[in-house]
């Protein structure tokens, strides 16, 4: 339910009358007040007092599947992108590849090679290449923000690179990403309960030894192999826990609107919600990004025009609604 501009006069129609029934559903003011919940955005722990040695250049690493070898250093350059397999993709253009020092950070770092993203950035694999750049335009005009206020080191970057970036970068970064494919990287699991965690790089990380703790209403999303996420392999995967019955919920808030709290997803998204126009796809995506874009809209803190249908399509939804459309969307094949 994250709507861009529609070039066809048939999905204009539909969002026209898709924005009618929203107006309707804010006829009923909303039960509470809206909180934005913490976890939903992990934050690093404050900065160690004692120095950190820097990132080996000397060993070289490797991960399961590759041919091509890194070093922690180049590892963590923000303007050389670490890919780890080359012949996926092809040759990313030099503002994903490298960047321009110093103010944009190579695309392909954060993004990743192939477009797949990370639990605390964007996929952007397969969106199209019109609405790329107007997320890009809507982040330089601080049009659209993160509904959290604290300290986010992967959403700080995002708009430091925006601000710097030239049109002709964006526009060649958004016709490399447009034409990749996105491919569905997350499990989603039903589960009361979830392994300890801590965060480390913005992140969930399972902590060794940590007893199991109730989950609660929350989703917490966790790399399979936290050392290949650390390492930015595109080919890493990814758990994300949900509390039980919210696959189910989240279909039928989906596909009917969940009992008048919302409009079906469908109506925008397509039927397999796999974009319609340059209305983005959103099936197979991070449940833990959605939910950090759906409470965007909720609050505001996305607020481009294009985004307006979207802050009305959320006026209604509670956290734990919002939690099940995610873990519902996660589930779903790109």
């Amino acid at each position: 339910m994250i709507p861009g501009t529609v070039a066809s006069s048939a999905t204009q129609i539909g969002r026209a009358a898709a924005l009618a029934a929203a107006l309707q559903l804010l006829a009923t003011p909303a039960a509470a007040e809206f909180v934005v919940p913490a976890w939903a955005y992990p934050v690093d722990p404050p900065a160690i007092a004692t120095p950190i040695a820097p990132p080996d250049a000397t060993a070289r690493l490797s991960v399961s599947g590759s041919r091509v070898e890194f070093t922690r250093s180049q590892v963590t350059d923000l303007f050389a992108a670490p890919d780890w397999h080359p012949d996926s993709h092809p040759p990313m253009p030099d503002v994903v590849a490298r960047g321009r020092k110093p103010q944009v950070i190579a695309c392909g770092y954060c993004h990743l090679p192939d477009g797949q993203g990370r639990p605390e950035n964007a996929p952007l694999a397969g969106l199209p290449a019109d609405y790329i750049t107007a997320q890009v335009a809507a982040f330089r005009s601080g049009e659209r923000r993160s509904a959290w206020h604290g300290p986010n080191r992967p959403t700080e970057l995002m708009l430091a690179t925006a601000v710097s970036a030239t049109e002709a970068e964006v526009a060649e970064a958004a016709r490399y990403f447009s034409g990749l494919r996105m491919t569905r990287r997350v499990e989603v699991i039903e589960s009361a309960s979830v392994p300890g965690t801590h965060v480390a790089g913005w992140v969930y990380v399972p902590t060794a030894g940590a007893a199991r703790e109730p989950l609660g209403q929350r989703i917490i999303e966790v790399a399979a192999d936290h050392e290949r996420h650390e390492l930015r392999d595109a080919k890493s995967g990814y758990l994300a826990y949900v509390p039980p019955g919210s696959i189910a919920r989240g279909r039928d808030i989906v596909a009917s609107g969940g009992d008048g709290v919302t409009l079906a997803c469908a109506s925008c998204h397509g039927a397999a919600l796999r974009g319609a126009g340059l209305v983005p796809p959103i099936a197979g995506r991070s449940p833990t990004y959605v939910l950090r874009q759906l409470l965007a809209f909720r609050t505001g803190a996305r607020a481009s025009a294009d985004g307006a249908a979207m802050q009305l399509v959320v006026a209604r939804l509670g956290v734990d609604d919002m939690v099940a459309i995610a873990a519902y969307v996660g589930s779903l094949e790109p």
